[in-house]
């Protein structure tokens, strides 16, 4: 399978990648496996795809564990060195593309003391939720590159 028909089957065909690489055999090797691996845990247990109520949580800390995201992917790429080239392919993507937008408006608007203001925590939860609806899918992208079964719809939540 090519890497652009293993993105359109997960509905992810709006990341920006460079056609040769899209071009490419989609791979996984057991390297790649275990990094997937190592990620989905990391995705499955954190606000990245759980819902948080409005009446629950902080949004500081939300966005707190989104950018954790960056040197807990980091340290797996480290971990699993160059053998972990398919992971390492959407792995970066996903952070540049999708998880560093976010985290980059929203570090500054903390900075700037937004999460004392209900309507902007209202804005945050807003684009958190939207976020995390790419990152359960991304999540699933892991499980499937890890050849696991998903548990992203385990919980009656």
């Amino acid at each position: 399978m090519k890497w652009k028909k293993w993105l359109e089957n997960w509905d992810m065909t709006s990341l920006r990648i460079k056609t040769p690489f899209l071009e490419m055999d989609w791979s996984p090797q057991e390297a790649d496996k275990n990094a997937a691996w190592d990620l989905y845990i990391e995705l499955l247990t954190r606000i990245a795809t759980q819902p948080l109520a409005k009446e629950h949580g902080d949004e500081k800390t939300a966005l707190d564990s989104i950018f954790s995201l960056f040197a807990i992917t980091r340290d797996v790429l480290k971990k699993h060195s160059r053998d972990a080239e398919e992971f390492a392919k959407i792995a970066i993507v996903v952070l540049n593309q999708v998880i560093r937008p976010f985290t980059a408006k929203w570090h500054k608007e903390s900075i700037n003391g937004a999460f004392e203001n209900d309507k902007i925590c209202d804005t945050f939860r807003n684009e958190l939720e939207e976020l995390q609806k790419v990152l359960v899918i991304y999540t699933k992208m892991l499980a499937d590159m890890a050849g696991v079964e998903d548990l992203t719809s385990l919980e009656d939540i």
